[in-house]
């Protein structure tokens, strides 16, 4: 039995006997909380946000007894008057050793741990983070301008590709491609200041008591139209608002690599490709997720309608007139090069008659 083997069956065998456990569940968590949730109590570095955690993919798991003992088994009765220093004794190979499998496989591996870029007590699905905040994890390392710089050596508009596009759709297998749409603010006194992801706090000081998606959902339906886009992209109440696209993946991969297909441009501007048939509005929500709504088709294929921060050229080629147009240009050429042509083969019955 190999040992990669013998590590999924051990992490098993953990699991099942942490569900079995009548420990701490949830209910113990709010306690671990009582302390871990007070900054004066415990300082910043071990300060947990319960109204974040409770929402994440991990606190789900708490409601079936996956509490904090699940990762930190090593607290005992006394906690924290015992001395004991709190270690997390389970490592993610436990729950996610196929997650494991892939990234160690990856060229990323040797240079970052889990915890470089993901923290457990905020561990949300990929769909309730937005492509701003995935960014901000690799900028952690890979600074902002350097990869611009980087990349404007063989990509043109490199600064927009970067705004548009988090890292993992290019360097990684990731799929199921769609637009995403957020609506960013001007920062405040600005006339000409840049865009940011625009807050929860920020937008819910327009709506008051509505949910904020009415900002966009005039009927309230879930459901974005162009027309309410439209609204929305027009409305002199909100000028200091607009939406900004990014091509997000909804199936996320951790075998982050230099791919070659991403060097080929027909990877994103392609005739209809289908990220241009789904689109989303992402709003942020007060836990410090994104809450999405989706949009009707075409959008993307719009600047007046959709986003004016995000078209996708190529998109709307047509292979028809594509094949016209082709038709017209070798018809405007037949002309000079036939006639050039005809004027070279027939130069020697020309010479010495002033033609």
């Amino acid at each position: 039995m190999n040992p990669l083997t013998k590590q999924r069956i051990s992490g098993l065998f953990l699991a099942a006997a942490m569900l079995t456990m009548t420990g701490v569940a949830w209910g113990a968590a709010e306690s671990c909380v009582s302390c871990h949730g007070d900054e004066k109590k415990v300082g910043p570095s071990h300060l947990i946000d319960l109204a974040q955690y409770k929402n994440t993919a991990h606190a789900e798991i708490a409601d079936s007894n996956f509490g904090c003992r699940t990762c930190h088994d090593s607290v005992s009765a006394n906690h924290p008057n015992d001395g004991i220093k709190v270690m997390a004794t389970t490592n993610c190979t436990t729950c996610h050793a196929d997650v494991m499998d892939e990234y160690y496989k990856s060229s990323h591996a040797k240079n970052a741990g889990c915890a470089d870029c993901h923290n457990p007590h905020t561990a949300y699905a990929p769909t309730e983070v937005s492509g701003h905040d995935m960014n901000a994890m690799c900028a952690n390392c890979h600074e902002n301008k350097k990869m611009i710089q980087k990349h404007s050596e063989w990509l043109p508009q490199a600064d927009l590709h970067i705004e548009s596009l988090p890292c993992i759709t290019c360097h990684s297998g990731s799929e199921d491609y769609v637009i995403t749409m957020y609506i960013v603010k001007r920062e405040e006194g600005s006339r000409y200041g840049d865009f940011k992801t625009a807050t929860y706090d920020e937008l819910k000081q327009r709506t008051g008591d509505k949910d904020i998606l009415s900002l966009l959902d005039a009927n309230e339906d879930k459901y974005i139209s162009l027309a309410e886009l439209r609204m929305f992209n027009r409305s002199a109440d909100q000028k200091d608002l607009r939406l900004q696209g990014m091509m997000t993946p909804e199936k996320i991969t951790h075998n982050f690599q230099v791919l070659s297909n991403r060097w080929d441009c027909s990877f994103c501007h392609a005739s209809g490709p289908e990220a241009m048939q789904t689109s989303y509005i992402a709003l942020p929500a007060a836990d410090g997720t994104f809450d999405r709504a989706q949009v009707e088709k075409g959008a993307v294929l719009d600047a007046m309608y959709g986003t004016p921060d995000f078209y996708m050229l190529g998109s709307t080629r047509n292979p028809i007139l594509d094949k016209i147009g082709l038709l017209i240009v070798l018809g405007g050429l037949i002309m000079p090069i036939g006639h050039g042509s005809m004027r070279f083969l027939t130069r020697k019955n020309r010479m010495g008659k002033g033609h």
